[in-house]
C-alpha cells in the first residue's frame, strides 16, 4: 500500500562513515548503536545494510529492538543489550548467545539461574556507576559482585565492564566527566586486582569516542555518528581543530548524513487575499497566494511547533509551512515558484534538492529538538528504501 511519505538511506553515505571511522579511530572494535528503531532510520533496513558496510556488532536498549536485529541480522554478528529485559528475555538471550548489560544483582541471579536452565553461559557485560545516577554496581558492591562471578564462572561469561558518560558532547560538563572518568578506573583495579578480569572494556559514546581518546579501550559504542550527524557542533569544532582543517564556509563534515526523508504535493490550490489558512486565524494571506497540500502531518513526525515555521523544499525553492501543521498535513506557501506546482511533485523534509537542503540539525532548530529527538519520532510505519548515490 503506498504511504504519503518514505525515507530513503544512502547506502554510499553509510559506507562513507564507516570508512571514516576505521581510519580515524583505527583497528578498535566498533558497536553500531541501533536502539531507538536505528535514530529513526529503521532497525530491520538499516542493519543488513550496515551489515554490507562490514559492520559486525549493534547495541540495542531493549530486547523487542533485540529480537528485531536478530531477525535481520547475518550469522556471527554480535548484539548487545544495554536496558530492559525480563526473565523470559534473557532466557531467550542466552540460549541465543545475545549480550546484555548487568547493573544490579538481581539480574545477575536471574542471569545465573536461566543458563542453568538454558545449558549455555549467560554473555553479560557488567556495568559500574560512575556519576551518571542511572544503572550499574556502586564501587561498593564490587567485592562481592567479583565472589559471585568466580562462584559462577561456570554459568557466566564476564564478556565486558562498562559505562557510559554523562553528556560527553558538551565541554560544560567537563568536570563531571573528569569525575567519572577516575572513578571507573577504580573499577579496572579493582577487577584486576582481584584476577578477574573482562573480555572487553567499553566506555564510550560517539562524542566521548572523538573526545577521551584515552578512555576507548577497547570497544567504541557509536551512535548518532554512524548516521551522520555530530553529537553536537563544539564537538565538531573540536575534531577539525584536532586536525588542522582551518574553518571557513567551504569546510564539509567528514560525515554524510544517511537519511533522506520526502512526499510528495497531493492538490494545490488558491489563496485569496484576506483569507485565513487552516485552522484558526493563525496565518492570514497579505496577498493571492498559491499553496501546496503535503500529506504529511504531526501523525507523521513532522512535529506540530512548526506551524508557521517550517521549511520544505519543492523544485529546488526553500518554501515556508503557513497555517496549523495538521495531524495528517501540512500547507506550503508555493507562490514564488513562477511555472507553479502540480500534484505530485516532489516535497523534501530532510534533505538535498537542487542547491538548496533542509539538514535534521536545521529541522530541529524549528522545533528546539535534539536530533536525536526529532529522527527517534519518525514513525515506524513510514516506508524505508535504499539508494546509493555512489552509482549515480
Amino acid at each position: 500500500m503506498p504511504s504519503s511519505s518514505r525515507i530513503i538511506l544512502d547506502k554510499a553515505a553509510m559506507q562513507n562513515n564507516w570508512d571514516f571511522f576505521r581510519e580515524y579511530f583505527g583497528d578498535i572494535q566498533i558497536s553500531a548503536v541501533v536502539k531507538g528503531n536505528a535514530y529513526g532510520h529503521g532497525i530491520e533496513t538499516y542493519v543488513p545494510l550496515a551489515e554490507d558496510c562490514g559492520v559486525n556488532h549493534f547495541a540495542v536498549f531493549n530486547s523487542e529492538e533485540a529480537y528485531r536485529v536478530h531477525d535481520v541480522a547475518g550469522p556471527g554478528t554480535t548484539i548487545m543489550v544495554m536496558g530492559s529485559m525480563n526473565e523470559q528475555d534473557i532466557a531467550w538471550a542466552v540460549n541465543n548467545e545475545v549480550e546484555f548489560f548487568v547493573f544490579d544483582n538481581a539480574r545477575l541471579d536471574v542471569a545465573i539461574e536461566e543458563a542453568k536452565q538454558v545449558g549455555k553461559k549467560a554473555i553479560v557485560h557488567i556495568e559500574a556507576e560512575t556519576g551518571m545516577y542511572r544503572t550499574g554496581f556502586d564501587l561498593e558492591e564490587i567485592p562481592a559482585l567479583i565472589e559471585k562471578l568466580k562462584d559462577n564462572k561456570e554459568y557466566i561469561r564476564f564478556r565486558g565492564l562498562c559505562m557510559h558518560f554523562a553528556g560527553a558532547e558538551h565541554i560544560s560538563n567537563y568536570v563531571r566527566l573528569k569525575q567519572q572518568k577516575i572513578l571507573f578506573r577504580k573499577f579496572v583495579r579493582a577487577f584486576r586486582m582481584a584476577g578477574i578480569e573482562p573480555e572487553q572494556i567499553h566506555t564510550c559514546c560517539s562524542a566521548a569516542s572523538v573526545r577521551f581518546p584515552d578512555m576507548r579501550y577497547d570497544m567504541l559504542r557509536i551512535g548518532i555518528m554512524q548516521y551522520g550527524f555530530w553529537p553536537s557542533p563544539e564537538l565538531m569544532v573540536e575534531y577539525m581543530n584536532a586536525q588542522g582543517i582551518e574553518l571557513n564556509g567551504d569546510v564539509k563534515s567528514p560525515l554524510k548524513r544517511v537519511i533522506r526523508w520526502e512526499s510528495n504535493v497531493m492538490s494545490v490550490k488558491h489563496v485569496p487575499q484576506g483569507g485565513f489558512i487552516g485552522y484558526g486565524y493563525s496565518f492570514f494571506a497579505g496577498q493571492d497566494m498559491q499553496v501546496a497540500i503535503v500529506p504529511v502531518g504531526y501523525a507523521h513526525g513532522f512535529s506540530r511547533s512548526l506551524s508557521n515555521s517550517g521549511r520544505v523544499l519543492i523544485k529546488g525553492h526553500r518554501l515556508s509551512v503557513v497555517g496549523v501543521v495538521n495531524m495528517n498535513c501540512v500547507v506550503v506557501d508555493v507562490t514564488e515558484i513562477e511555472d507553479g506546482v502540480k500534484a505530485g511533485d516532489e516535497v523534501v523534509f530532510i534533505g538535498e534538492q537542487g542547491e538548496r537542503e533542509i539538514s535534521v540539525a536545521s529541522f530541529g532548530e524549528m522545533t528546539s529538538q535534539l536530533n536525536y529527538e526529532l529522527l527517534t519520532r519518525l514513525p515506524m510505519n513510514i516506508p524505508r528504501l535504499i539508494s546509493d548515490t555512489s552509482a549515480t
